[in-house]
């Protein structure tokens, strides 16, 4: 899987529409969800960055980190941040399933496009914060996850359905965890 992103890092942005508004719309809807605004946000599968700048632009005060199993996508996402002296943005090469994280370390986890690594979101989000799956093209999305599959999942670990929807060609759903 790494090596095929890897390979598939150069281009990927023109050839997915990464970016593009019906790639962000899905995961810019369920944004409006999640109130308060959060402190710390993580895109898990980031890619080559687009839903991580995103969250930055989105949540202006919030520290966000993205992370990919691709160190090529990584680099990508790398020099789309421009100058940040803060560090407010910061991406690194990482497995959805084990995440560099302690627990209890996001107010917002989301996945774009990506399949939802429930057991570990629900380690690293605290109480009060959400989760958010969004899928560009709907169910034609490769990885797509049914909500009710998602409901499932989450509400085993204590995360609740906080809304659901489409925008343009896609759909989402986001989540909250309400106790730990």
């Amino acid at each position: 899987m790494r090596r095929f992103f890897d390979r598939s890092a150069p281009g990927w942005d023109g050839r997915t529409g990464a970016g593009s508004v019906e790639h962000l719309a899905p995961l810019a809807a369920a944004l409006l969800h999640v109130k308060p605004a959060p402190e710390r946000a993580l895109e898990v599968g980031t890619g080559t960055g687009a839903g991580a700048l995103l969250l930055a632009r989105e949540f202006p005060q919030a520290s966000v980190r993205g992370v990919d199993l691709s160190e090529e996508m990584i680099r990508a996402a790398q020099t789309k941040v421009g100058l940040d002296p803060t560090g407010r943005v910061a991406f690194r090469v990482a497995d959805a399933a084990e995440l560099p994280y302690n627990d209890d370390s996001f107010d917002l986890v989301a996945h774009l496009n990506m399949p939802p690594f429930i057991a570990e979101v629900a380690r690293v989000l605290r109480a009060g914060g959400y989760v958010v799956v969004a899928s560009s093209w709907g169910e034609a999305t490769p990885f797509y996850t049914p909500d009710a599959v998602l409901e499932w999942g989450f509400a085993k670990r204590g995360i609740e359905p906080a809304g659901a929807g489409e925008a343009v060609s896609g759909t989402f759903w986001v989540g909250r965890m309400l106790r730990r």
